[in-house]
């Protein structure tokens, strides 16, 4: 069997690490950036953080702020249009997985302009050109977009999750700052943590797993048990903010070489049906979906748990699952996740649909136990 790793070409990290932003588009010739991101990432002055930088060294750049929280078709195919009216080079792209996804699509459609419906970009799509250059500055510590081959977007027509895996869309270079996400909320801080968390537990145990990514994945699960209740609940502290930094960017390199599971699997049409925040969804799901997997992988289950600081010795590899299990729940009830579909809107007659994505979706083949649709409504309706 054959293994592939992919990463991006530079990394950066650490608190101030955008001040190393001029040096690096001197490094690679650009010339004017696109500037990807959202109106709230504007409105609270993070963005500022960056294009302060930016003036400061005179690189032109142009603003596209149109970025939803789940971005759609739409943003992206605006976003083309606004980088071919910028004349611009390269992308920078400011925020969560929303901005950097939607950098991703814009710079993959205008180098393969064969894929401008963008629809068509789901799942491995042949494109043959790299992506506009990104550089990705992350302003939330969860989905690791910033070190990923993987984009999702939303199809308003169908109502559904793209999920799209190309190896020619990984950002060039990541810029990990943890000063751009002192501000973050505590409900973000935690959804977000609980999203690296899920990625994390479900590259552990994912069918394409091996030695290399398991090695990341399980210091990636010890960092975010650690760091993430200090960056919730102290989110000024320098520590805290940057072992989240670095650990869902940890999660993030495993991960999108070995793909996730049915948490995720599930977890995206609550977005695509419900707009539901694709961290809280992904760790509302995350303890029920840990014990529907358990039998399948018990010797990783032994891992999480003592990375986790709850396995005993003596314990049997049951007793060592259910303790990393209940680790898990506690983490999630401790940051404030809601713990039933109930209280994000979601009823019971919104499960078929829900569970008619869930089994198609290109998350749910990797999923260690084999799974049904039966079984995925049996899963929801366990937390509802």
């Amino acid at each position: 069997m054959v293994n592939r790793f992919i990463l991006n070409e530079v990394s950066y990290f650490g608190p101030g690490a955008r001040k190393e932003l001029p040096g690096v588009v001197d490094r690679l010739g650009f010339k004017k950036a696109l500037v990807v991101t959202d109106k709230g990432i504007v409105a609270c002055g993070v963005a500022k953080m960056v294009t302060d930088v930016l003036d400061e060294a005179g690189i032109p750049y142009e603003l596209y702020d149109e970025v939803k929280p789940n971005p759609t078709v739409t943003n992206v195919k605006n976003g083309v249009k606004a980088l071919a009216d910028a004349k611009a080079d390269f992308l920078i792209a400011i925020g969560g997985g929303s901005s950097m996804d939607t950098a991703k699509g814009i710079g993959i459609v205008t180098n393969n302009p064969d894929f401008a419906d963008v629809v068509s970009l789901e799942g491995c799509a042949p494109t043959k050109h790299k992506t506009v250059p990104i550089i990705a500055l992350p302003t939330t510590a969860g989905t690791a977009a910033e070190t990923t081959i993987n984009y999702v977007v939303i199809d308003e027509k169908e109502q559904r999750k793209l999920v799209c895996t190309d190896p020619n869309d990984i950002p060039a270079v990541a810029i990990v700052d943890a000063e751009l996400m002192y501000g973050l909320p505590k409900k973000l801080t935690a959804a977000t943590g609980m999203d690296a968390m899920t990625h994390a537990i479900e590259g552990l145990i994912t069918k394409a797993a091996w030695e290399l990514s398991d090695m990341f994945e399980l210091k990636a699960i010890e960092m975010i048990n650690k760091y993430l209740p200090l960056a919730v609940f102290d989110p000024k502290n320098e520590k805290g903010r940057n072992g989240m930094a670095v650990a869902q960017y940890v999660a993030g390199m495993a991960f999108s070489n070995v793909g996730l599971g049915v948490d995720h699997g599930m977890a995206h049409p609550m977005s695509a049906l419900f707009d539901i925040p694709h961290g809280v969804a992904c760790a509302m799901l995350l303890p029920t979906v840990m014990r529907y997997n358990a039998p399948a992988c018990l010797d990783k289950y032994v891992d999480i748990a003592k990375v986790l600081g709850v396995y005993k010795e003596g314990m049997t590899k049951v007793e060592a699952a259910d303790a990393a299990c209940d680790q898990i729940e506690w983490l999630s009830k401790t940051v404030g996740i809601p713990q039933h579909l109930s209280e994000v809107g979601i009823q019971e007659k919104d499960i078929d649909a829900l569970a008619d994505q869930a089994i198609v979706d290109a998350c749910t083949p990797g999923n260690p136990r084999k799974v049904t649709r039966d079984d995925i409504v049996a899963l929801y309706k366990q937390i509802l």
